[in-house]
């Protein structure tokens, strides 16, 4: 299980748009993430580079006490202390699609940096909401965590942002999981089809890892 400290996250996509792609990676690898990693309560970040061919190209989270970190006077410092390149850069971005959650469950073994994420997010009606947790619980993460390379899978609640209600994120050895037979097994079964057909606003997206902070 993930530790106490951790039951927040800030998940944040992002595309430069015409912003250069390496001054957008060097003010966001040497001024704003490591920024971040100041805050108390913050305790992790990571950077990754779509590999889905997708977009927004570009995911940034951040592993925190809670979402409540965020209203903290240290991180709404960050803001009133930002550079002109820093309110340049961020007044240009395409997108800036700012998701906060908490945490439901961490299952797996911890990484220390995951070379690739998937990131799957969806709602699903109210009356199918145990019936999600429970396909979770008793069937799609132990199913996953089987699949040789599958490292961890958590699922969180969001709190703040425009998105879908719920996000399982996972974290692999490489892409090869995707050709294993037992994670082709994970993605046929009866209850997962129920409830890929039963999600409003489905999400699912693979990065690889650019950069970790902290």
């Amino acid at each position: 299980m993930g530790a106490a400290s951790a039951d927040g996250l800030l998940f944040v996509y992002s595309d430069p748009g015409a912003v250069p792609v390496a001054e957008f990676n060097d003010w966001y690898d040497n001024e704003h993430g490591p920024l971040r990693l100041t805050v108390p309560g913050i305790s992790a970040g990571y950077r990754f580079q779509a590999l889905d061919d997708e977009a927004p190209p570009w995911l940034a989270y951040y592993e925190m006490e809670s979402g409540g970190v965020l209203d903290s006077p240290e991180y709404k410092a960050l803001w009133a202390a930002s550079s002109a390149r820093e309110k340049s850069i961020m007044s240009s971005l395409a997108t800036l699609d700012r998701r906060v959650y908490e945490l439901i469950s961490d299952s797996g073994s911890l990484m220390s940096a995951p070379a690739v994420v998937l990131a799957v997010a969806q709602s699903v009606p109210p009356e199918m909401e145990d019936n999600l947790a429970a396909w979770y619980t008793q069937e799609h993460i132990p199913m996953l965590l089987a699949v040789p390379g599958w490292r961890r899978a958590r699922r969180y609640r969001l709190t703040s942002g425009t998105a879908p209600a719920y996000l399982s994120l996972h974290e692999l050895a490489s892409m090869a999981v995707f050709e294993e037979p037992a994670y082709r097994e994970a993605m046929s079964t009866p209850w997962m089809k129920r409830i890929v057909d039963s999600a409003i606003g489905r999400e699912r997206r693979v990065f690889g890892l650019h950069k970790s902070f902290g």
